[in-house]
């Protein structure tokens, strides 16, 4: 793992995507060879460097947007073929565009057909060697955990779903008295020390994780064996790292209050807001003529009477409300009960409601929020007063997510799928939070790139 102001990034998957975008900048070289295998080449060593770094940024941007470079993707989702094949088709759309606005770019189709075939076989091959190679024990972190009781158990499972498992847990030291909640736990003795389990194992980190902070640690043993060179972490900082939010149920506000992040002061605001600004005028430039197809659908499904556009009250930055715009996708008496959570199968949704629900289409006019400066581009998104003033009594720390704007998009849209619940929220909560502590224009940047995938795969849509 290393880490770019303040976010994880995984080395392995920043290998994996240094090496396919070199499959990516020979694959142009390769198809322009088979095309003038006969022939002389109409290109200069020049045009065909350009070209080639062209062709590669961009597939390379759009796997990572689809989320193949994604290291907390799970199993169930994961989809190589069909992943690779809407990041292909991404691609050559992105592509299509970039000739069309800079023409002396382009080559020859045969020469861009040979290089996408070049580019989908070589990288089918680099992602069977790749997991071939990052699954084997040897490559794993090992980590050993201090604690055996319920928090230590829950990380047998940390990352247990996940196509690319970056550590192993050798073992669970039991402290005195601890209540014993994971198979085969390691009680230290004269005749066994923690050195002694670390040298064992050929330990890596060591994870404290126990249900009760007053619980008497070894710490003369483990600063011996932090200078050592054995990385020794926190379970919220472990957490941190390895899926990416804040462990809502090992946080104290004495951790808050030490971590680094949650930085909102200095240029950052500034940055962020002309970034927001920036954004929404590039966005609304290329999606308006989608907005009148949208507002022409509304009308024609449900005629004049109705409006299109549909405000809502909600709760944004330091706990002020505002008014939300989106497009109407609901019946207009939806809420005529009270508010409500909005359902897998809602029959209050239109049938154009379905579309740009399941698209995002519904929250292009939120653009407009953002230039008035009520929410920003990317930021957690927005709840209605009524489920905050519960969630402030019910959830801890709920209401730190108010410490910057709402947004469009966020990094628990992309990390968790859509919630309807009050568990759901507190596991979003955590997502939220991570933002919160580390958010900056590079994290930003990250999530709008991978909001493609939000799209596609339809998470938050309902």
């Amino acid at each position: 793992m290393i880490r770019i102001f303040r976010h994880y990034i995984s080395t392995a998957y920043l290998w994996l995507m240094a090496v396919e975008w070199v499959v990516f900048y020979s694959a142009m070289h390769w198809g322009a060879a088979v095309r003038f295998l006969y022939t002389s080449s109409w290109y200069t060593q020049e045009e065909m460097m350009w070209a080639s770094v062209v062709f590669s940024c961009v597939f390379t941007l759009c796997c990572s947007s689809i989320g193949l470079y994604r290291k907390t993707l799970d199993r169930e989702e994961y989809n190589l073929l069909e992943r690779i094949n809407y990041s292909f088709v991404v691609a050559v759309f992105s592509l299509v565009l970039i000739y069309y606005i800079v023409p002396e770019l382009m080559l020859a189709r045969s020469v861009l057909i040979s290089a996408i075939i070049f580019s989908f076989v070589g990288m089918l091959l680099t992602r069977y060697f790749f997991y071939r190679f990052i699954n084997l024990d040897n490559l794993k972190r090992k980590v050993l955990v201090i604690g055996c009781g319920e928090k230590a158990s829950e990380l047998n499972v940390v990352n247990s779903s996940f196509v690319y498992r970056g550590f192993e847990i050798v073992g669970y030291i039991a402290l005195e008295d601890d209540t014993v909640s994971v198979p085969d736990p390691i009680r230290l003795g004269d005749d066994l020390t923690l050195a002694d389990v670390v040298n064992q194992h050929k330990v890596d980190e060591i994870v404290i994780a126990v249900d009760d902070r007053r619980k008497r640690l070894p710490v003369d043993d483990l600063l011996d064996i932090k200078m050592s060179g054995v990385i020794v972490m926190d379970l919220q900082s472990f957490y941190e790292r390895e899926q990416r939010l804040v462990f809502l149920d090992a946080l104290s506000p004495s951790w808050l209050v030490f971590s680094d992040g949650f930085v909102n002061t200095g240029t950052r605001p500034l940055v962020k807001r002309g970034f927001d600004v920036l954004a929404s005028i590039l966005l609304l430039s290329v999606s308006w003529w989608l907005m009148l197809l949208t507002a022409i659908a509304i009308y024609i499904e449900s005629g004049f009477g109705p409006p299109v556009l549909y405000r809502q009250t909600r709760v944004g930055y330091r706990n002020q409300t505002f008014q939300v715009i989106k497009f109407r996708s609901m019946k207009v008496d939806a809420e005529k009960n009270g508010a409500q959570w909005a359902s897998q199968t809602d029959n209050r949704v239109t049938r154009v409601g379905k579309v740009i629900r399941k698209f995002r289409i519904d929250e292009l006019p939120q653009l407009f929020n953002v230039l008035k400066g009520d929410m920003s581009f990317v930021g957690p998104r927005p709840e209605r007063p009524e489920f905050v003033k519960g969630f402030v009594e019910t959830i801890p720390y709920y209401a730190e997510r108010h410490r910057v704007k709402p947004g469009i998009t966020g990094w628990a849209q992309l990390c968790y799928p859509y919630g309807a619940s009050e568990q759901d929220t507190w596991h979003k909560l955590e997502y939220d939070l991570y933002y919160v502590k580390n958010y900056s224009l590079f994290l930003d940047l990250t999530i709008m790139l991978s909001t493609v995938e939000v799209v596609l795969w339809g998470k938050g849509a309902r």
